[in-house]
């Protein structure tokens, strides 16, 4: 079992950046590949990107490509999603999880969900 939370969502302009964080507890972070996902009301929730167990292996939705970076930091149990020059589609309510088999854009291969953090981009 592992407990996923979202923090670092809030209000910023547009071109903008933030910085998600996801804190693990329960089960070993390092033993789950996890994944960023975003979601707007009456939308599927869509993939934002995703990153290995060691961290060695990055994905990234052709939307947020250039202007996403995922790492984590296995020590401190935690994954970041480090956001820049936001644009006002950016806004949604954003989730991580956790995939004990491999990241990817399948919400599928995800066990385990965070709450989400709400992410707003004024223009």
């Amino acid at each position: 079992q592992v407990q996923l939370v979202e923090s670092g969502g809030g209000v910023v302009q547009a071109g903008g950046s933030l910085r998600l964080s996801c804190a693990a507890s329960g089960r070993t972070a390092s033993n789950y590949a996890m994944g960023w996902f975003r979601q707007t009301p009456g939308k599927e929730r869509e993939f934002v990107g995703g990153i290995s167990r060691s961290g060695g292996n990055t994905l990234y939705a052709d939307s947020v490509k250039g202007r996403i970076t995922i790492s984590r930091d296995n020590a401190q149990n935690t994954v970041y999603l480090q956001m820049n020059s936001l644009k006002p589609d950016d806004t949604a309510v954003y989730y991580c999880a956790a995939s004990g088999v491999t990241m990817g854009p399948r919400r599928d291969l995800y066990r385990y969900w965070g709450q989400g953090t709400q992410v707003i981009v004024s223009p």
